[in-house]
């Protein structure tokens, strides 16, 4: 898949804690009626088979609105599940095998958190990198020293390929991960933990599209 990078704006990552008030799908649903542009299947205690009938109960959503769907670490949740693609972690599968299980035609996604990282990132078997931890989040807690945004930059400069910025990230941060040079930002708490996450996304939306228009 040749991913569009505009698809990488505002990219949502569930948790099945924070969705809980809505449900995963509802919360889905409205974030991608607001302006979502990517949905990550998160789950760290989900079985594989769990991910896919969960995954297969989102696409149709994800599909309906143009949205790409991916799941977090599960590659075979991800190809059984015949998803967009998925994100692997620096301690999961190597970025080859992944690569050549999912297949060329879908999205594959890394997490890096220095330049040192970045720069070993192939643009043959990876799509973009999410970048983190910008600030601390309560969301993981095996996350390494926040980066800030001048960590963000310095990595965003380093990287080959696509940037997604990653970390306890909100609405006011949208302008600052932007000029930094990320293609879009990772929100989690600030769409699913919220009591309107269709009113969240629009307005992440607007501020995106915001700094957009005054380049």
């Amino acid at each position: 898949m040749a991913l569009d990078p505009s698809k990488l704006s505002l990219y949502l990552i569930t948790d099945p804690q924070l969705c809980a008030k809505f449900g995963i799908e509802q919360t889905v649903e409205a974030a991608v009626k607001g302006g979502v542009t990517m949905v990550q299947l998160r789950d760290k205690h989900a079985s594989t088979e769990d991910r896919v009938a969960l995954a297969c109960r989102l696409k149709p959503v994800c599909t309906s609105h143009g949205v790409a769907l991916i799941i977090n670490d599960d590659v075979e949740a991800a190809q059984i599940s015949d998803v967009d693609g998925v994100h692997i972690g620096q301690g999961d599968m190597c970025v080859s095998l992944t690569r050549q299980i999912i297949g060329a035609d879908k999205i594959v996604g890394l997490s890096v958190e220095t330049v040192t990282a970045a720069k070993k990132v192939s643009k043959r078997l990876v799509d973009y990198v999410g970048i983190s931890p910008v600030y601390a989040t309560p969301t993981k807690h095996d996350h390494k020293q926040p980066i800030g945004f001048d960590g963000l930059a310095k990595i965003c400069a380093a990287s080959s390929v696509y940037k997604v910025a990653v970390g306890g990230l909100k609405l006011t941060d949208c302008h600052d991960v932007l000029a930094a040079g990320a293609n879009g930002m990772a929100v989690v708490s600030a769409i699913c933990g919220q009591n309107d996450p269709y009113a969240a996304s629009i307005a992440f939306a607007k501020s995106i599209a915001g700094f957009e228009r005054q380049k």
